[in-house]
């Protein structure tokens, strides 16, 4: 790479929450045959995580627990989020040792994005050197294997990190533009490409599209005709460029916010049922929404059936304010005249959407103002049981009605178990 070029680094932890129960239990995480996943949801469970050796086995990552062969004796270990959360730390602690937070963005709980540029001078070292002190360093603080993608821009690392560097003896690649037309240019399937999904790489085969190098000679015009603003992005991509730097990332700030909430369920729920849990959803993000001090007038909603197609409804109410009781009603009457009477509902996904910091937030000229006031000094009361004693600590009397979840929920981190098995 030359002297003038950027680097970034993509460290990715292989199989993480498998490789976490494989060193918790002393085992050697690139030969451990285990899956992440809660056998007591029955065996149609997804397993969050697949070891390496179990892949190497065939054993496709996010596969359901019964596809499993009984034959592999694999270990089976319950989801412990926090220990993961604390794993990711202690990774993220080793970076910061020799990195500024500055240069670091976290993609995800087990892969971060590094600008080493600067560093490679200050340290001396060559970005091979450099890639294997930090993985080292997290083997032996923490027994997780990773991987790495060195590359002149974001794309190229993560693309190295994806494709290239899983089938090298040290886990490490690199690309440059040259390297990437190179070695890269044709390979398939597309979707190994990151931000390639199925559909666009569907889409790019009816064009008779089907490696890099087609899209980075296609007729741009048809690109933008078929693809609009978008194809700029697959074509920079397919020429290996990506203009977007660190600081880019930094000092990025979305146009509108939004705090949502999900929840699926291992069997349908009828209409009155997913009312209650609809409400304790709606309670929670009314919570959720006053810790990040916004306020919202409007819930967007997502419903799964398995007796009906999919419906979205909405709720735009005339206070915008982060406090249930002037949210609430609203929703309920959206959600009692957008539900079919013989709904077995699946799963909700809710969102309050366009919200706004707190100190923006109005009422109608009909809402009492001493009201306002006496409900908020109830939720404030509510936040600060709940941060000093648990989520469970203080909850309202839906939460005990039967088929409630709130308190189960509250259990859960990224809606999986949080505690030790």
């Amino acid at each position: 790479m030359a002297d003038n070029q950027r680097v970034y680094f993509v460290i990715d932890a292989k199989s993480f929450y498998a490789s976490v129960e494989a060193a918790e239990r002393g085992l050697d995480p690139m030969t451990a045959r285990l899956v992440v996943a809660d056998e007591s949801r029955t065996d149609k469970t997804i397993c969050l995580a697949v070891s390496p050796a179990l892949k190497k086995l065939g054993v496709k990552n996010r596969c359901r627990l019964f596809d499993v062969p009984k034959e592999y004796q694999a270990i089976v270990a319950k989801p412990r989020m926090k220990k993961y959360i604390e794993y990711a730390a202690t990774i993220y602690g080793i970076y910061l040792k020799y990195i500024a937070k500055e240069d670091i963005h976290v993609y995800s709980i087990d892969e971060s994005i590094i600008d080493v540029t600067s560093y490679l001078k200050l340290y001396k070292m060559r970005a091979y050197e450099f890639a294997e002190k930090l993985m080292n360093e997290i083997n032996e603080k923490t027994h997780i294997p990773t991987t790495c993608g060195i590359g002149t821009n974001m794309y190229l690392a993560k693309v190295a990190l994806g494709i290239s560097a899983k089938h090298t003896k040290g886990r490490i690649a690199w690309l440059d533009e040259e390297k990437f037309k190179k070695t890269l240019w044709n390979h398939q399937p597309l979707t190994d490409f990151w931000g390639i999904s199925a559909g666009i790489s569907s889409h790019l085969g009816r064009l008779g599209i089907y490696d890099m190098q087609g899209i980075a000679t296609a007729d741009e015009d048809l690109l933008y005709k078929e693809f609009g603003v978008n194809a700029e992005i697959l074509i920079d991509h397919a020429n290996g460029i990506e203009p977007v730097t660190m600081s880019d990332i930094k000092n990025y700030a979305g146009k509108s916010k939004s705090i949502s909430s999900g929840q699926v369920f291992g069997c349908g729920k009828t209409k009155k049922e997913g009312r209650l849990l609809f409400s304790e959803m709606i309670e929670a993000l009314c919570l959720t929404m006053a810790k990040s001090h916004l306020v919202s007038n409007l819930l967007m909603v997502n419903v799964r059936f398995s007796n009906h197609a999919p419906i979205h409804f909405s709720s735009r109410t005339a206070n915008c304010t982060n406090l249930s009781k002037f949210l609430l009603p609203d929703a309920l009457s959206a959600y009692d005249s957008s539900m079919p009477e013989d709904a077995m509902i699946r799963g909700f996904y809710l969102a309050f959407s366009e919200a706004i910091d707190e100190d923006k937030e109005y009422y109608d000229l009909f809402t009492d103002l001493d009201d306002v006031a006496k409900e908020k000094a109830v939720r404030d009361s509510m936040l600060e049981l709940g941060s000093r004693y648990g989520k469970n600590s203080v909850l309202l009397a839906h939460d005990y009605c039967e088929g409630a979840t709130t308190r189960e929920r509250n259990k859960l981190i990224g809606g999986h178990n949080g505690g030790e098995n």
